[in-house]
């Protein structure tokens, strides 16, 4: 079942008997757990309420067999026992038995169990070919949370903002997703903060974003990189200068930039060999809208350029890490290498760049 439909089916307050939740949106996938709680009403711990981990995975059908004292039916929550979990080399053979009476157990007693139980299990991970996951699929609902892609992120986020009767044009959201990530935790905090901004029949517009959100350092170091490639040394400085006032670390600033230029030069690679350049770049599906943007800003560099770039970085973090070079300087000293117009940045700032902390052993 798709998330849409199971949302769909738990809005219309239509609880089913047996769930396997997987995936990495996590984010809706708690959503959804919660929702069910919510649906299933009063909720006892150990007596119609029993949550079941790794540590306990084997009492799993003594748990579901155990009368609900006084109540009509029993919800436990099975969450991360690794019971339907791809096993390697190394098996765990109480664990495969367990896996297997569970298996059965389900199938021989399904209709009990729909009388009696809703059971919910959450993994992260799950092997679709072990008789566990089949026996739940034929007898339940099985929803894996896969990451969102940016169309169904924007069509969240717009329906966020319609309940609260806040306007939002498709162009903001998109930008939004830019700075913030496509991490839905974050994102519904990020919108949740502008909708409190903007107010009941008001506009969130970039500008807001940009005033209230907390933009995640790849986003910025987007923006770092036009600057670079437009040759604008004083807004790119004062950019390097923004993620430093943040507190950004300098190696997680050096890392990052690294990372982002080695995706341009591949991007470069991509576009001159005729490769795809979502595989070439092992983008995710929630991240395929960035395409673009690489495709944009590699069209700034030379591919030697991108080369001599992820050689100076490089070199950087390994005389940053040998205790030879201030991080900072040494960032800026090669922003200013690829900025023809940095001449004039150098000359007022040449009392900054000194021997002393460019290179500290010379």
């Amino acid at each position: 079942m798709t998330i849409e439909a199971l949302e769909k089916q738990l809005n219309s307050k239509q609880l089913d008997s047996i769930y396997l939740f997987y995936g990495e949106e996590l984010y809706l996938l708690e959503n959804n757990v919660k929702k069910i709680r919510n649906l299933f009403g009063e909720c006892v711990k150990g007596i119609n309420y029993i949550l079941i981990d790794e540590q306990n995975v084997g009492e799993i059908i003594s748990d579901i067999e155990t009368p609900s004292f006084g109540y009509e039916k029993k919800l436990i929550i099975a969450k991360n026992t690794g019971i339907l979990k791809k096993e390697g080399r190394k098996k765990n053979a109480e664990l495969a038995k367990l896996r297997d009476r569970l298996s059965n157990y389900l199938n021989e007693n399904i209709d009990i169990v729909k009388e009696s139980v809703i059971l919910v299990f959450v993994e992260e991970d799950v092997d679709v070919k072990q008789e566990l996951y089949k026996t739940i699929d034929k007898n339940g609902i099985v929803c894996k949370f896969d990451f969102q892609k940016p169309l169904q992120i924007e069509q969240r986020l717009k329906g966020i903002c319609n309940a609260y009767q806040v306007n939002i044009s498709s162009d903001t959201i998109k930008y939004l997703i830019e700075c913030c990530g496509t991490n839905m935790q974050d994102l519904i905090n990020e919108i949740r903060k502008l909708i409190e901004y903007a107010g009941k029949s008001g506009t969130i517009q970039k500008e807001d974003i940009d005033k209230l959100s907390i933009k995640k350092i790849e986003s910025v170091i987007f923006d770092l990189t036009d600057d670079l490639g437009k040759k604008d040394i004083t807004q790119a400085l004062q950019v390097l200068q923004n993620l430093i006032y943040a507190k950004e670390p300098l190696p997680k600033i050096l890392v990052t930039l690294y990372n982002h230029f080695k995706k341009l030069y591949f991007t470069k690679l991509s576009i001159k060999n005729n490769k795809d350049l979502v595989q070439s770049l092992n983008l995710k599906p929630n991240q395929v809208f960035l395409t673009n943007k690489y495709k944009a800003q590699a069209r700034f560099f030379k591919e030697n350029e991108l080369r001599e770039i992820l050689n100076d970085l490089t070199d950087l973090d390994y005389n940053f890490k040998s205790g030879k070079i201030d991080a900072q300087i040494g960032l800026e000293t090669i922003l200013c290498k690829y900025c023809t117009q940095a001449n004039d940045w150098i000359l007022n700032n040449i009392n900054r760049i000194n021997i002393s902390k460019l290179a500290i052993d010379v």
